[in-house]
């Protein structure tokens, strides 16, 4: 069994392929998606978010949506919106942000690998939305949302991304949030032995996003084994994937708002915080330049704290992560959040929000400090899933976003 295979990919025809192709699932709630989709009946939000296609009050998670995501997906299919390669391919994404380009490889993964985590995880996966993968893809029988995959990068791949690059694409689609999307089959046998090949020889792949859709594919290959070709042939023995190289990967800081000081005032926290932190007042907005380094917003205020270097494990892959930092010298001993996965208290905004987006949601009343994060480095994601650890929680925000609905994988 190969890590990567080709795939017969379920596609847009190219004139409806802008029509398609819709935001993940996950990034939108169930009235955003319902508002997007009006007057666009191909959009993937019909068959990532079905339940905008039902009453107002109909549960997400209710059989019936399910089920309205299936026909949705046969409607597409029937009605020729959509169209099934003859043969096994693969395809290079290319994702375009602003002046950030990337371009990855959009194959199908091994679970068996996955399974012996030789395609290397750092989260945990929570339980509901893990089943509402399952349920999901058992539906519609297809896997429709890409897990994103990265790899320490590799020059025989590099140099025939480039090639394929300089040659007319499948799809070149500019999404409504300005993020340009280009799609290129790659059908050479030549070409896809190469691809095979070289990924084979891979110690590993990692997981940048997508744990629960992976660990969900897993679910399903377990629960259709013996069903139909021999262990590790068949389409549900492998997941939808989009493999980027480490060095072209961007990852945003994901900051933290509290929505109070733990009973305590101003100038006590402020006190407490000057036992971990050197900690400056700024004349404006602070983002941080480097790890060990955060910015707090509090009372129409900006502060720079940097961290005691005694205080940061080196040693250990995770306890030097600035968001364990934070969460270990900061937010569990002073402000009392000791599960940031589940106190109320604490949440969580992402880096394409702006820094501005914490000063607004502390201005408002509704929180009282924020906390504006450096990155997380790939390489210490890298570190550890290598150490077979797992991230605290919300580490990282990967942009630009994957499409839903450009390329699926059919489990037949």
């Amino acid at each position: 069994m190969s890590l990567i295979r080709p795939f017969a990919g379920l596609r847009p025809v190219p004139e409806h392929a802008g029509d398609v192709i819709a935001p993940p699932y996950d990034v939108l709630n169930s009235e955003e998606a319902r508002d997007k989709a009006q007057g666009r009946p191909y959009s993937f939000l019909h068959i990532s978010k079905p339940e905008i296609d039902l009453p107002g009050d109909t549960d997400p998670y209710a059989d019936s949506v399910y089920a309205r995501g299936a026909e949705n997906l046969q409607n597409l299919s029937d009605n020729k919106v959509l169209m099934r390669e003859a043969q096994p391919c693969y395809y290079f994404y290319q994702l375009q942000m602003d002046e950030h380009v990337q371009m990855g490889l959009v194959a199908v993964a091994s679970v068996a690998e996955y399974d012996r985590n030789r395609i290397r995880k750092h989260e945990y996966t929570r339980p509901d939305k893990e089943n509402d993968r399952v349920r999901q893809i058992d539906a519609l029988n297809a896997q429709t949302g890409p897990v994103f995959l990265t790899y320490r990068h590799n020059t025989t791949i590099d140099d025939l991304a480039e090639a394929v690059g300089q040659t007319p694409p499948l799809y070149d689609l500019t999404a409504d949030d300005g993020v340009r999307h280009v799609l290129w089959r790659v059908d050479d046998p030549t070409d896809i032995e190469t691809i095979t090949s070289t990924f084979e020889a891979m110690d590993c792949l990692y997981i940048a996003d997508g744990h629960h859709r992976s660990a969900a594919a897993s679910r399903v290959a377990e629960m259709r084994a013996g069903t139909g070709k021999p262990a590790g042939e068949a389409n549900h023995d492998y997941f939808l994937s989009v493999i980027f190289p480490d060095n072209q990967m961007m990852i945003l800081d994901y900051n933290r708002v509290i929505r109070d000081l733990n009973g305590l005032d101003q100038a006590t926290f402020l006190g407490k915080l000057e036992e971990t932190f050197r900690v400056e007042t700024s004349p404006g907005i602070v983002k941080p330049g480097r790890s060990g380094e955060f910015g707090m917003y509090l009372g129409g205020q900006w502060y720079r704290l940097t961290i005691d270097p005694d205080r940061i494990p080196e040693a250990d892959p995770v306890g030097r992560l600035d968001v364990s930092l934070l969460q270990n010298n900061l937010i569990d001993p002073v402000l009392g959040i000791d599960d940031p996965r589940r106190d109320k208290r604490i949440d969580f905004v992402g880096g394409i929000r702006g820094l501005a987006e914490l000063e607004r949601r502390v201005d408002s009343g509704e929180m009282q400090v924020a906390f504006a994060l450096y990155p997380t480095s790939l390489s210490d994601l890298m570190a550890v899933a290598d150490a077979n650890e797992v991230m605290p929680p919300k580490s990282t925000w990967f942009e630009p976003k994957l499409a839903d609905g450009l390329v699926s994988h059919v489990l037949d």
